[in-house]
């Protein structure tokens, strides 16, 4: 299953065979070379808690990869390692678009969200989560949610952790407006939203229920700045997903996310319309 960003139609992917087995590859293959994760980790150009979470099964591992690890792994692991990943595009699906997508994020140095069904997921509080998975369906097991919600609030260390990513979030009226879960969830969301709202490396805008001038036609989109300056960008439907990086595609994305941002309300303004959505409440 597999963790959209919002309150969509995907759930958490489940850690699958094969990407375990290419993060043990990994890590035997690192271990032999004598390397902690600490270590290695620069030495390929990622985070050493991105590598934690590629050897742990829990992240896509980038394409270039396995090019990176030849100088510090050798010639003969790095074979091991490019064949261990021929087998992982091979089975590539759902699951596999968004472990993709949530490394690029880790370590992006501004990503851009707008989202016309719910929350973004960085920026739910933990019962607007129990609600959307609550609501689920087809239903989840009691095990099922606790497993969601705990690999949601873990993903929104990023916040926290990433403070020299630009983060930039743009949410529809409408969505605060629906009073998912009911009152004291929309409360926690609204207060949730404000605290967020606070970080310097955080910015949320509402767009109003009324725009006449509006970019966000084609739905919800995600983008990302990766370390080398380049732009990613990933959208979600009903049952699917998809990794957008064509020049062209991410262009006309970046045009309309900026588009976006000038009909939006500004910081100010959306802090206004929280305070009085929460007093309304």
């Amino acid at each position: 299953m597999n963790e959209d960003h919002g309150g969509g139609t995907n759930n958490e992917p489940e850690l699958s065979d094969s990407l375990k087995t290419f993060g043990a590859v990994l890590k035997v293959l690192r271990e032999e070379a004598g390397l902690t994760q600490e270590e290695f980790a620069p030495r390929v150009r990622y985070s050493a808690h991105y590598i934690a979470k590629i050897e742990q099964g829990k992240r896509f591992p980038p394409g270039d990869l396995s090019e990176r690890a030849e100088e510090p792994l050798g010639v003969v692991a790095t074979k091991v390692l490019a064949a261990a990943a021929r087998s992982l595009t091979r089975k590539a699906g759902l699951a596999s678009w968004f472990h993709k997508w949530a490394g690029i994020e880790e370590d992006a140095v501004s990503l851009y969200a707008y989202e016309c069904r719910a929350i973004p997921g960085l920026l739910q509080p933990e019962a607007y989560i129990r609600a959307i998975f609550d609501r689920r369906l087809p239903p989840l097991s009691e095990d099922q949610i606790e497993r969601q919600v705990a690999a949601r609030l873990e993903r929104q260390q990023l916040l926290a952790n990433r403070p020299n990513t630009a983060f930039s979030f743009i949410i529809e009226q409408a969505l605060l407006e629906r009073h998912m879960g009911g009152v004291e969830v929309t409360r926690s969301l609204v207060d949730y939203l404000m605290a967020q709202g606070e970080r310097r490396n955080v910015e949320i805008q509402v767009m109003p229920l009324r725009q006449e001038d509006h970019a966000g036609v084609d739905g919800l989109m995600y983008l990302a700045e990766t370390p080398q300056h380049e732009w990613v960008g990933y959208s979600e439907g009903q049952q699917s997903s998809i990794l957008i990086t064509g020049p062209k595609d991410v262009s006309a994305m970046l045009q309309r996310y900026g588009k976006l941002r000038s009909q939006a309300l500004g910081r100010e303004a959306t802090v206004s319309l929280l305070e009085q959505m929460r007093g309304a409440l």
